[in-house]
């Protein structure tokens, strides 16, 4: 019987999932979660997810290496972006585009300029720690590191914000990583996020009423 996989393509935990099952020829049937069930409190354990996959359908051991330096890199990043370039990015999702446009609240300069100093500086650790010179996180080939890194650096994307302009290493790793995945995939993954410009116009922002106190408290 195929996994029934619950996921929002906002999110960034849902599309790594999303990529490593279709990218794996995982069998799954699409559940799609809208934002509001997520914002509702409906949570999905990514990397606890990902690992269980990688181990049940026995996934290229470039994934999560048996190698242990090469699996101490992918832990390490793991362990580390939940509270950094995960949150850092969500931040500036939603300052820069959800609250503005759906709840219809001014975000103030000061906190727009400290999210973006946040982002930067989780940047600055994937491009001179993480990767350093190696092509991908765990050394050469593709890992869940890198899988788990690209949707947290796409979400701000999604926003309307470049973060690949003015950094050269981190532009050349995202091209490295969308031609390891495969642009098809990558793409179908990503085309949620990457319309969130247009979809907005279209949301209905009393939905989220609901939800505003919560959200605010979160990112104000």
């Amino acid at each position: 019987m195929a996994l029934e996989l619950y996921l929002d393509l906002y999110s960034q935990p849902c599309r790594s999932v999303y990529i490593f099952a279709k990218k794996n020829n995982i069998p799954f049937d699409f559940r799609r979660l809208s934002l509001l069930d997520v914002i509702g409190g409906v949570c999905l354990c990514s990397i606890a997810i990902l690992l269980y996959l990688a181990e049940k359908f026995q996934t290229p051991d470039f994934w999560y290496p048996a190698d242990l330096q090469q699996r101490a890199r992918v832990n390490e990043y793991l362990s580390w972006q939940h509270m950094a370039i995960r949150m850092h990015g969500s931040k500036m999702f939603w300052l820069r585009l959800l609250i503005p446009k759906v709840l219809g609240v001014e975000v103030p300069q000061d906190k727009l300029d400290a999210a973006l100093e946040d982002l930067n500086g989780s940047l600055k650790l994937i491009e001179e720690k993480f990767l350093q010179d190696r092509p991908f996180i765990a050394g050469d080939h593709i890992s869940l590191a890198d899988l788990v890194a690209i949707v947290e650096v796409m979400q701000p994307v999604g926003s309307g914000l470049d973060v690949f302009e003015g950094r050269p290493k981190l532009s050349a790793w995202r091209d490295r990583v969308q031609e390891a995945i495969g642009k098809e995939l990558f793409d179908d993954a990503h085309r949620t996020i990457m319309g969130s410009q247009e979809a907005v116009k279209l949301m209905d922002g009393s939905k989220m009423q609901v939800f505003k106190p919560k959200i605010l408290r979160l990112f104000l």
